[in-house]
């Protein structure tokens, strides 16, 4: 995982001063980071009976798609609101910064669903957490959490469900 962290960025006072942001997009472009990366979330989730991958707006649906193909589940994006053209149900939530709305459709999920809830990384919790609530209202089997990066100094763990698994490769 070092050679994963050297390929993220330390964006320092952004997006307001104060704060260290990790950016991921350096780490998206390495061919080598995004294999090793796409290859260690599918070991997490191989043998788990994953049918769907939901990948939360929008460096979620990197990983989450990668993963989706590594271990040959289906791919289903959760979104800002007016993204999406069907029925959909929405949540909102806190983020660090603001107030915000993710949305999914409506027929996204079944009761047959395995499903992981990825993004990129896990700052407060908020959008995970609002995420996890849609998911788990569809009445899936099984519900998983997925992040690549994880800010342990902000305690996100601590707003998610405490029934979820939830797994992150890196935790700064």
């Amino acid at each position: 995982m070092e050679y994963i962290k050297s390929k993220i960025r330390d964006v320092v006072d952004f997006p307001k001063k104060g704060i260290i942001f990790r950016d991921l997009t350096t780490m998206f472009k390495d061919a080598r980071a995004m294999h090793i990366v796409g290859w260690d979330l599918a070991q997490h989730y191989r043998s788990k009976g994953v049918t769907k991958v939901v990948g939360i707006e929008s460096r979620g649906f990197i990983g989450g798609a990668i993963l989706a193909y590594e271990i040959g589940a289906g791919f289903v994006p959760a979104r800002k609101p007016g993204k999406l053209p069907a029925d959909t149900i929405t949540a909102s939530f806190e983020k660090e910064y603001g107030t915000d709305v993710i949305e999914i459709h409506r027929d996204a999920i079944t009761p047959d669903d395995v499903v992981v809830i990825h993004d990129d990384l896990l700052a407060t919790g908020g959008t995970m957490a609002a995420c996890y609530e849609l998911v788990k209202s569809m009445n899936p089997k099984k519900v998983y959490i997925s992040f690549i990066v994880e800010l342990s100094d902000l305690e996100g763990r601590k707003n998610l469900p405490s029934d979820a698994e939830v797994t992150s490769l890196i935790t700064y």
